[in-house]
């Protein structure tokens, strides 16, 4: 190949990204059909000028490029001429380029350093671009989206590693890679993790336990006792309703169910219904009500307790939290503690996901969703996954589709794939009263059940547990819980993200967690006098839980009660529910 032909080829390279970028905004939740990068990315009511330079002073734009044209030229001088210019850096813990070829051949040097010196480009174009704060971050994440289409090593033709694999393979890892793009359009979303691997009820959400009601909302599970003598008063969780519950019980090895139950408490475990279209009308109030609150009075009944623990996880920490601001306004004081696990109540810093949130979009949407349009849980999913393009979108179309691979057996992903849907009129209350409006922090702001809601009268005791690298629920603001409930709090911070930060189970011995007592107004300045503990965050959890869960009595010798007999085992009938 002839040294002249390479701006040719990365020039074909370039528009092929481009093809390629237009593609994922196509398919991007939401997005309008014309939408294309870096024009318009409608799904998030952004709508941008042709380019970012747009929004640039003329004179500081003629400055920029100047520079960088400077850098093309030394870049092509370099791999054509040899003339020992420093290859541009990747960005730490990148690992796009990690094989030898993307150094040690030309062509693919080129490609990979061209590719790295113009997303350097586009990002310090969007950085000058002049616009509010609200606008600058949207903007900033459609940079980020098509920076990361275009990357090289997305496609066949420019990355040496599929090149050399469909070599070796005699065409067998394209003809594979074909039939996966194939069975993943099918199943409408891309494939994270070898899904024959997994099962519910036989390899996951395996910890025993008997379905003790169920309405057309929720199934309550009550977890099987593995100790002679339990806590009197019980534990509830609420998980997240926009995924599948048996994130807290994945396999017995990491399932936060199975350890709570083996340290003394009788579990109960909303399953949330996924959720068909003759249910598309409920709203926030039916969540609250005949989901969470059901689950309470139904918990006390079984359990004989007056009171119980409650524990929410994420979206299912913000419905907890508006269940025991009602039960407190009813004056009705049945839970005498509160978890909450990676849960925001106030939403002024929604973190990366608020890109997505506007006062347009949820407009444009609010007839449809008031009128019972559901949300798709893979729209849900697909959002998410754009929050990390590299890691659970590109990387698995290089390896699905690229690499005819079939991706490693993972249960978090695995779970992570297993979405449900949502009803529109719920989910548009969740949306405009919390990320839109920041309405639950507010005393009487809100009305839920017919009662306002002030988040200071929750007075029990909580624990309230946040990750340090939440892209999700960052963990300054799931902080601010401190300062809205009204009773005792411990506040503490475990290492990693969203879910790998909660699921940490103590004989791994991983990660880390910071403790402080003082909790100050001022989120880092709680974490500069925290106590680092290696290890999981859950021992520390437990023994906290138990000054909370009162006396020990013998443990229950069935499930359920006369008035509540089991409907079904362990992990139910929802659960396993595919709505279309």
């Amino acid at each position: 190949m002839e040294a002249s032909q390479w701006p040719e080829l990365a020039e074909e390279w370039q528009a092929a990204g481009q093809a390629w970028a237009d593609w994922w905004l196509r398919t991007a939740p939401g997005a309008s059909a014309d939408a294309a990068l870096p024009g318009s990315f409608a799904d998030i009511g952004l709508a941008l000028p042709a380019t970012p330079a747009a929004w640039i002073p003329p004179d500081v734009l003629t400055d920029l490029t100047q520079r960088y044209q400077q850098r093309f030229e030394g870049l092509w001088s370099r791999i054509a001429l040899g003339d020992g210019t420093a290859p541009v850096p990747e960005a730490k813990g990148d690992r796009r380029f990690a094989t030898k070829a993307w150094r040690d051949q030309p062509y693919f040097e080129l490609l990979k350093d061209a590719y790295l010196l113009y997303s350097d480009y586009v990002r310090e174009l969007t950085d000058l671009a002049q616009a509010d704060p609200d606008t600058k971050k949207k903007l900033t994440f459609v940079a980020d989206q098509y920076i990361n289409a275009i990357a090289p090593s997305n496609f066949l033709a420019t990355n040496p590693d599929a090149l050399q694999l469909a070599l070796e393979s005699g065409g067998a890892s394209i003809a594979q890679g074909a039939s996966n793009l194939i069975a993943d359009a099918q199943r409408g979303r891309i494939a994270m993790t070898d899904e024959s691997a997994f099962e519910v009820g036989r390899n996951l959400a395996t910890t025993p336990g008997s379905v003790v009601f169920r309405n057309e909302l929720i199934e309550l599970i009550q977890y099987a006792p593995t100790t002679p003598s339990v806590f009197r008063r019980p534990l509830l969780i609420v998980p997240p309703c926009i995924n599948k519950y048996y994130i807290l019980d994945l396999r017995p090895e990491n399932s936060f169910v199975r350890y709570a139950v083996g340290e003394g408490h009788t579990v109960f475990m909303i399953s949330w219904r996924n959720i068909p279209a003759e249910l598309g009308n409920l709203n926030w109030d039916d969540y609250i009500e005949r989901g969470t609150l059901a689950a309470i009075d139904l918990v006390r009944e079984i359990a004989s307790s007056k009171t119980i623990n409650a524990l929410g996880f994420c979206v299912g920490g913000t419905l907890l939290a508006g269940a025991l601001a009602v039960l407190a306004a009813r004056r009705t004081p049945h839970v005498a503690s509160a978890t909450f696990l990676a849960t925001m109540l106030d939403f002024s810093d929604p973190g990366a996901i608020g890109v997505y949130i506007s006062r347009d979009s949820l407009a444009a949407r609010e007839p449809a969703l008031i009128g019972g349009a559901r949300i798709r849980g893979s729209e849900l999913a697909s959002a998410f996954a754009s929050l990390r393009p590299n890691e659970l979108v590109w990387n698995y179309v290089v390896g699905n589709y690229l690499k005819g691979q079939t991706p490693p057996a993972f249960d978090l992903l695995y779970w992570n794939g297993d979405s449900a849907n949502l009803p529109g009129p719920m989910y548009f209350f969740y949306v405009r009263n919390m990320y839109l409006d920041n309405r639950l922090r507010e005393p009487g702001a809100l009305t839920m059940c017919g009662q306002a809601i002030d988040l200071g009268r929750i007075s029990m005791p909580a624990y309230v547990f946040a990750t340090h690298d939440d892209h999700i629920v960052p963990w300054r603001s799931a902080y601010k819980t401190t300062g809205l409930l009204g009773g005792d709090l411990t506040f503490v911070l475990g290492a990693s993200g969203h879910i790998a930060g909660v699921v940490n189970p103590p004989a791994k011995r991983r990660r880390n967690f910071w403790t402080n007592e003082l909790l100050t107004d001022d989120a880092d300045d709680w974490l500069v006098r925290a106590e680092e503990h290696p290890g999981s965050w859950w021992p520390h959890w437990s023994a906290w839980l138990s000054d909370h869960g009162g006396s020990r009595r013998s443990a229950p010798a069935r499930p359920g009660n006369d008035a509540h007999r089991p409907l079904a085992p362990a992990p139910g009938t929802y659960v396993s529910e595919h709505v279309a």
